[in-house]
């Protein structure tokens, strides 16, 4: 299987302990998002799990606890944007300290295991197009020869996005915008010897050399892992989404980012509230299994395709 960790929040940064006791242990439950009593046991070890992705913006806590996970493949989808602290209020300063540790990570595990995702792209009076793309040109240089992939994509509206932004005057992203966009950082990746592509977008920028890609890509985790995978097309994502199926671990509202255009987060209080409630020892993240959950092992198996060796003995 392949782990997600987490699309739901940024684990890394805020829950890198609870994380680690996860894995140590070897079991996790998941709650149901659309039904709460229902709880998916899923076992964490090292035969089934093909590839750890993590999802962050921030995962410095991480770092120096890495080796406890040196019997697992993993990826870091690593968001980066130019956004400042009215959309982005909990970050860090991003050339002082994110880029750098952008850096460090991928100088630790390899640039291979890295992706950029610059998204989503945003169009305000103070963040314009000339804006993004003097930023995207300025964090591509800052990474070249860390990555070899950049994911961009635009903003999808969501209700409770829409409460969160209220205070954001978000521009109409163009036609014109989009092409001028797509032209200009096609070019910087190019130069910067970075493959860049869209996520879950339905728009064709093929002509500028913009590929529909996907955040877990069978392709590239075929290469990261140097065997084949059996995976489909996950179901659970929208209908653009090109990702292949994953197991996701996190929880909603749990992110105190604050990211002012998070899907994730009823509200940022709300967020804060869960995280007081953050026990590193549940076996669930920022919740606990009450008496009345229904507690269901998930069926879960390795991904990777067996092959058949010349003396006719099945191998993985």
């Amino acid at each position: 299987m392949i782990l997600s960790v987490s699309r739901r929040t940024d684990i890394p940064c805020f829950y890198s302990e609870w994380f680690f006791n996860r894995m140590k242990e070897g079991i996790v439950y998941v709650k149901n998002p659309m039904n709460p009593k229902q709880v998916s046991e899923i076992l964490l070890t090292p035969k089934l799990i093909d590839c750890i992705i993590f999802w962050s913006k921030n995962p410095a806590p991480m770092l120096s606890r890495l080796d406890e996970i040196k019997d697992y493949t993993y990826c870091f989808q690593f968001t980066l944007t130019g956004y400042g602290k009215d959309l982005e209020p909990n970050l860090p300063n991003k050339k002082e300290i994110i880029i750098p540790l952008f850096q460090q990570l991928a100088t630790q595990i390899g640039k291979e295991r890295m992706i950029w995702r610059y998204d989503p792209i945003i169009v305000t009076n103070q963040y314009s197009v000339s804006y993004h793309m003097k930023a995207f040109e300025q964090i591509a240089q800052s990474l070249r020869g860390y990555t070899n992939k950049v994911i961009i994509s635009f903003l999808d509206w969501y209700v409770k996005m829409k409460r969160n932004m209220q205070e954001i005057q978000v521009h109409e992203i163009t036609q014109q915008d989009i092409e001028c966009l797509a032209s200009h950082f096609a070019a910087v990746a190019r130069a910067n010897h970075m493959r860049i592509e869209t996520c879950a977008e339905e728009i064709d920028l093929t002509s500028y050399g913009i590929e529909h890609g996907s955040c877990i890509d069978k392709q590239w985790l075929e290469q990261v892992l140097n065997g084949k995978l059996k995976g489909q097309k996950d179901k659970n994502q929208r209908k653009e989404c090109g990702c292949m199926e994953s197991i996701e671990i996190g929880s909603y509202h749990t992110c105190i980012n604050g990211c002012k255009y998070c899907y994730a987060n009823d509200s940022f209080q709300k967020a804060v509230t869960n995280y007081k409630n953050y026990n590193p020892n549940s076996p669930i993240l920022c919740q606990e299994v009450n008496p009345e959950d229904k507690i269901t092992q998930r069926k879960i198996k390795s991904l990777k395709e067996s092959q058949l060796s010349f003396s006719g003995i099945e191998t993985i």
